[in-house]
């Protein structure tokens, strides 16, 4: 099994509760709709400053600043971010990144259903080309390592736990 399979199959679960958690959320009704930004502030700016000191990542684009600007939009401030560690593990910031970058592709499906009334900068950015196969293949040609694998596992389940924690916040 590939390093991504072996990380969709372990998190698939966490994956759900977190997907569940944030479907609850009427993206067409606005006051629904700042709640959800509001959670997703509480965890995405700490999983992205966390990112940011793991210089051995491949390129990934920040969308903190894309989410605090759909927010003020709203007259809303963005939150205090959660705390947020990852597990001082090989891989567990790969493990994040795969989190927050698939979070970039669910959001990408969500932004169809808000309104063009309200702001959806955070979640209408898209991957370029070729950046989500890019990470998985990176993933899989380091995911050989034992060691690194089960690093990249606890750096993902440490991710989505950070999302639930913001969505019952």
């Amino acid at each position: 099994m590939s390093a991504v399979q072996q990380l969709r199959a372990a998190t698939s679960a966490s994956h759900d509760r977190v997907d569940a958690a944030f479907g609850g959320y009427d993206l067409t009704d606005p006051i629904a709709y700042a709640a959800f930004l509001t959670a997703h502030a509480r965890a995405l700016p700490a999983a992205e400053a966390v990112l940011a000191r793991h210089d051995e990542l491949p390129a990934w684009r920040e969308r903190t600043s894309l989410l605090a600007a759909d927010l003020a939009d709203l007259d809303l401030s963005t939150p205090v971010p959660l705390p947020f560690t990852l597990p001082e593990r090989p891989g567990a910031a790969w493990g994040a990144l795969y989190v927050i970058e698939g979070s970039r592709l669910g959001g990408t499906m969500l932004a169809r259903g808000v309104p063009a009334a309200l702001p959806s900068r955070y979640l209408a950015a898209r991957h370029l080309s070729g950046e989500w196969r890019a990470l998985l293949a990176a993933i899989d040609a380091r995911g050989a390592d034992a060691v690194w694998r089960d690093g990249l596992l606890a750096g993902a389940h440490a991710t989505f736990d950070l999302y639930s924690q913001a969505a019952a916040s």
